[in-house]
């Protein structure tokens, strides 16, 4: 678990572990494969292994708590 606070753009690739993301603190968009959903402080968003995700349009003080958790490949792997 560790704070994820990008500044200007998220330049993330997908990653080979299932990801829980807490909002802490900012709005913006969170984009997750073909679905784009705003965001607020307290918000759980989820994105599954191997999927192409980013944060978009996020405010100044954008932060997330971010779990990566299960095995390789997703949980249903």
């Amino acid at each position: 678990m560790e704070i994820y606070a990008p500044r200007g753009v998220d330049m993330q690739k997908p990653h080979s572990r299932d990801e829980i993301y807490i909002v802490a603190q900012g709005k913006g968009y969170f984009l997750c494969g073909e679905s784009r959903q705003p965001f607020a402080p307290g918000d759980f968003l989820f994105a599954p292994a191997g999927m192409v995700h980013r944060f978009e349009e996020f405010s100044d003080e954008f932060a997330v708590w971010v779990i990566f958790f299960g095995p390789e490949g997703g949980v249903s792997a």
